[in-house]
């Protein structure tokens, strides 16, 4: 039986309630908004409506009771929003603000990558530890695989110029939609961008896989002594 690799376990073990996800992050947010506009204005209204996605993170990080680095991204995108609402007096630059988080973690993506520290290992990690101990040995066991190095490297910078780009597209939107059509439109960008991120890690980690599987198939055959002819011997 083929192994799954680690980052399809931790897709599949960690994948999101998209019923709730889309509660959440889509319709609680308009109506949110959409609800208290008249009431608070639009500045007030949008902060109201980042009352759900930020409070669902709290309790998905509280549900955990560890810190780990899926745990540590949540609270950095929970303290980075609230930042975002520092002194914020007019309603489209608190939209940019907030689409400032996505830009900054896809740089730190990018910067960890140069350094040698794919937070994508990291991430990836915090998964596995959460199935078994056996699961989490076999992950550390491959860090020194030049290839697993190369893949973990090459997925933390498609991730990050991945989420870069969901910035600039969020960034662009905001400037031409009304906020309560960014409110519909701006997670349906997301939810996009990150799909289209899913299924290229889930595509690009099995080609990788089949690459490692080549290689060591490669490397077995090449350690083999070739079969000695018996009958030649004795002639």
């Amino acid at each position: 039986m083929t192994r799954a690799s680690p980052i399809v376990s931790f897709l599949r073990a960690s994948g999101p309630n998209l019923l709730v996800e889309l509660v959440v992050n889509f319709a609680a947010p308009w109506a949110v908004y959409n609800y208290y506009a008249p009431k608070l204005g639009e500045v007030g209204a949008l902060m109201a409506s980042s009352a759900p996605p930020i409070l669902w993170s709290l309790i998905t990080f509280i549900r955990s009771r560890r810190i780990d680095a899926i745990s540590a991204m949540v609270i950095a995108g929970i303290v980075l929003s609230l930042l975002a609402y520092i002194g914020a007096n007019d309603a489209k630059l608190l939209q940019l603000r907030e689409k400032m988080v996505t830009g900054l973690i896809g740089l730190a993506f990018i910067g960890s990558a140069a350094i040698g520290k794919p937070l994508i290992y990291w991430l990836a990690r915090a998964g596995v530890e959460r199935q078994s101990a056996e699961a989490l040995a076999d992950f550390e066991g491959r860090k020194d695989i030049p290839l697993f190095r190369r893949t973990m490297s090459i997925l933390t910078l498609v991730w990050g110029f991945g989420l870069l780009a969901d910035a600039g597209l969020g960034v662009l939107l905001v400037k031409i939609l009304s906020i309560s059509d960014y409110l519909l439109v701006g997670p349906l960008l997301g939810y996009g961008v990150t799909g289209v991120l899913i299924l290229w890690t889930l595509l690009f980690t099995r080609h990788q896989q089949r690459v490692g599987r080549a290689r060591r198939a490669a490397a077995m055959a090449a350690a083999t002594p070739p079969a000695t002819d018996i009958s030649t011997e004795n002639g």
